[in-house]
């Protein structure tokens, strides 16, 4: 089918089956700012709103948006800089980004990818520092030679292809702070600032050009979208129509009204006014971000936080290990979440039908992964080994038409449910241990197995919980699979 630039059209097609059933994907920060890789600890980017609103966009936790912060004075950012390079401007420090590529191994990247069970690759082509993974034929008419020799795009779109992985792009479409060069210090002038001028003109070629050079699987815009809403949905088209089973993203909210009133001072302190009032009022109600409802997208990207029930709408959860998403200097293996919180938190999307798209942030000066973050790929890859029949290709588990999502252990531990055809997969969310297990509130009659060596599993009915008992006792491991093949 082809499509066409209006809402009608697009609405009409279907979501890739391929990407409801992948499940796990990898996002990739990398660029310029992993030279310096400097952020403060300050906690979460929603903390750094909380304790210091009036200049939190420079005090984020994330690497990849150093070019802003060592612009504000006083920050922790623009005192790292100077005294550890003076007044070197952001540019310089593409020359040891490109020597660092000289170590690069994209083929090495991608099969630790396949090997962590991952079925797509993200790479962040272009960020909001300007810089380009590729070489672009579009000129930046403000920063010039401001992209790698080096098509890293390119080379990494093969070799994650080549171990059959799916490769997508994504783009910081609402900011470049090459066009819009003034700091940013709070939430309005963050989202005011998107550039008008020869800006839309330069990011829509680009996105085209991605789109013609590497027919990524994902188009995966950040923040907002500099054109209107009809050249948007003509963008998606003409995308639909060259990537078949391609997917976008819910982070396209286009030009209106409100984007170019934010551009003068007096609507950016009223929207500051608003949002600070909100925040006294509702401390602990913000945590990450969830993207607004736009005209048209295939899926939504909850940002460091995920839904707490299934959606009408295919979602993706997206974060780093730690609180950055670029490579920080100062993280230790402390500063990343463990394994287990963040393979926890990936069944619990994936039985309320999301995705996870789980970042790695490599360093600038020898394009390596750190040990602490290959170290939770590693275990993500070990236990779906075993376990990815209870991921992949499955969707919630529905009981006379509610989801029976969340339950508990007579022990406290968290439950979770997928379901694939006529099998229901039971995934504690915790360590259990000894020869039986009570789930409180479920009734499920079958045969039962458990993944991990095959051996059966009784089922017995006690009024409104399910005792299941364990022919090999349990030994404490992580997320233990019970398969049950439903009887009728």
């Amino acid at each position: 089918m082809r499509y066409e630039g209006n809402l009608e059209s697009l609405g009409k097609r279907p979501l890739p089956q391929w990407y409801d059933e992948a499940k796990f994907g990898i996002f990739i920060h990398w660029g310029v700012w992993a030279i310096p890789a400097f952020a403060p600890h300050i906690g979460s980017i929603s903390d750094a709103f909380k304790k210091d609103y009036d200049r939190a966009v420079a005090l984020t936790p994330y690497t990849e948006w150093y070019a802003n912060a060592i612009k504000v004075p006083g920050t922790p950012a623009a005192e790292f800089h100077a005294k550890t390079y003076g007044n070197l401007p952001y540019t310089a420090f593409k020359e040891p980004f490109d020597e660092g590529l000289k170590k690069w191994d994209p083929a090495e990247w991608a099969e630790s990818f396949r090997k962590a069970g991952a079925k797509y690759v993200v790479l962040t082509t272009k960020h909001h520092d300007g810089y380009c993974l590729w070489p672009s034929a579009i000129n930046n008419p403000h920063e010039k030679n401001w992209t790698s020799g080096r098509d890293i795009v390119g080379e990494l779109a093969r070799a994650v292809r080549a171990e059959g992985l799916r490769f997508g792009v994504y783009y910081s479409g609402g900011i470049d702070w090459t066009f819009n060069r003034e700091p940013l210090r709070t939430f309005a002038d963050f989202v005011g600032s998107m550039p008008g001028g020869d800006y839309p003109a330069y990011a829509m070629a680009q996105t085209r050009e991605l789109i013609e050079r590497y027919e990524p699987s994902i188009l995966w815009n950040d923040i907002s979208w500099p054109t209107s809403l009809d050249k948007l949905l003509q963008l998606f088209a003409d995308y639909y129509n060259a990537v078949p089973e391609g997917v976008v993203n819910d982070r396209w909210v286009h030009e209106r009204l409100a984007s170019k009133l934010l551009r003068y001072k007096l609507p950016r302190r009223l929207l500051d006014f608003a949002a600070k009032r909100y925040l006294r009022k509702n401390p602990q109600a913000v945590e990450g971000v969830i993207p607004q409802e736009i005209p048209h997208s295939d899926f939504r990207t909850p940002e460091y936080t995920r839904f707490t029930s299934i959606q009408k709408k295919k979602w993706e959860a997206t974060r780093g290990m730690s609180h950055s998403f670029g490579y920080n200097r100062l993280d230790t293996e402390e500063s990343y979440a463990p394994a287990e919180t963040l393979l926890a938190d990936f069944i619990d999307g994936t039985s309320k039908g999301g995705n996870l798209l789980l970042n790695v942030g490599p360093r600038g000066e020898d394009a390596k992964i750190p040990d602490p973050q290959l170290d939770r790929l590693r275990y993500f890859g070990d236990w779906l080994a075993t376990n990815g029949d209870a991921i992949y290709g499955t969707v919630p588990w529905w009981r006379d038409g509610t989801p029976s999502s969340d339950t508990v252990t007579e022990d406290g531990i968290p439950v979770r449910f997928t379901r694939k055809g006529d099998d229901v997969n039971i995934i504690p969310l915790g360590k259990p241990s000894g020869s039986s297990m009570r789930l409180r509130g479920i009734r499920l009659a079958g045969e039962a197995r458990l993944v991990a060596d095959g051996s059966p599993v009784t089922l017995r009915q006690e009024g409104d919980d399910l005792l299941l008992g364990f022919r090999v006792p349990l030994g404490g491991s992580f997320a233990p699979v019970i398969t049950v093949t439903e009887k009728g």
